[in-house]
Order: structure tokens, then sequence, then C-alpha cells
């Protein structure tokens, strides 16, 4: 499944990178790519594997970036 969600907090490149390798980390995640000029992250996720709430809690976890459900 692929889903778009809002973080915002991203400034550069570095906050992309930042964000792609805490959710490419969580069994499931197949791909990710961020946007800081959108806002957002897409990721593509098996869902019976990865919940919604587990990739905001791999995100919240940086501390700088607020991951929208």
């Amino acid at each position: 499944m692929e889903k778009v969600f809002t973080v915002t907090g991203m400034k550069c490149e570095h906050c992309e990178a930042r964000v792609e390798n805490a959710i490419k980390e969580i069994n499931g995640v197949s791909k990710v790519k961020a946007d800081h000029v959108a806002n957002n992250v897409t990721v593509d996720y098996d869902e019976n594997a990865v919940t919604p709430s587990q990739l905001k809690e791999a995100v919240d976890a940086l501390g700088r970036y607020e991951f929208s459900l």
C-alpha cells in the first residue's frame, strides 16, 4: 500500500534523509520518499506488517518533525 503522510519541520534534503532513514528501518516498509517542500512523506508498506502509528512513532522519535496520521 502506498500512502502520503504530512510531516512538518523538514527544512532541507538532510531532514528528508533523516525521516526516510527512520522509516526505512521498519520491517514491512519497501519504499520511502520525503519531500521537505511539500511537507510530506510517501511510504510504500505492507499494511499487514506495519501500521501508520508505527511510522509516526519512528518519525516522532527523531524529535524534530511532526508526523500527522
